[in-house]
C-alpha cells in the first residue's frame, strides 16, 4: 500500500505522479492507469455523470480525454501523458460516483500505453503536488 501525504481533508498517494491540473498517473510497466485525485473529486463533489473516450483514440498530452459532470460543475480530465488509449472503466458509467469513493482505485478513469516516457518526468512529484494544494488552499 502506498504511503499517503494528507494535506487538509485531501489525501495524496506517494505511489504516483500527478498534473497541475488535478490528474494522477500510476505507472505499471509501459501503461499508464490514470484518473482525477482526492483534490479534484472533493471540489466537485457529488460526481454524477462521466463521458469516456473510445478504446484506441491516440491521445496527446494535455488534451481533454474524459468529461466529468458533477452536481456543482461539470470539468475535463486531461491526458498527463501522449498514447493511445487501451482501456476504459466502463463501471464509471453506471457508477459515476465511484470517482467519490475511491478516486485512486476503483475509480480510475483511462489506461494509456505510454509512447514518450520522457513525459512522465515533467508530471508533479507527489510532494510537489501537495505543495500545489497547499498554496490553493490557503
Amino acid at each position: 500500500m502506498a504511503s499517503e501525504i494528507r494535506v487538509g481533508n485531501y489525501i495524496v498517494l506517494s505511489d504516483r505522479k500527478y498534473t497541475k491540473t488535478d490528474e494522477w498517473v500510476k505507472v505499471e510497466g509501459d501503461i499508464a492507469i490514470v484518473g482525477i485525485t482526492d483534490y479534484a473529486q472533493k471540489k466537485l463533489r457529488d460526481i454524477v455523470g462521466v463521458e469516456l473516450p473510445e478504446v484506441g483514440k491516440e491521445v496527446k498530452k494535455g488534451e481533454a480525454i474524459v468529461a466529468i459532470e458533477s452536481v456543482k460543475a461539470a470539468a475535463d480530465a486531461y491526458a498527463p501523458i501522449s498514447g493511445e488509449i487501451i482501456e476504459v472503466n466502463e463501471k464509471l458509467l453506471d457508477e459515476p460516483e465511484t470517482i467519490n469513493k475511491d478516486p485512486y482505485g476503483e475509480g480510475w478513469l483511462v489506461k494509456i500505453s505510454i509512447k514518450k516516457p520522457d513525459e512522465l518526468d515533467e508530471l508533479l512529484t507527489p510532494e510537489q503536488y501537495a505543495e500545489k494544494i497547499r498554496k490553493e488552499e490557503s
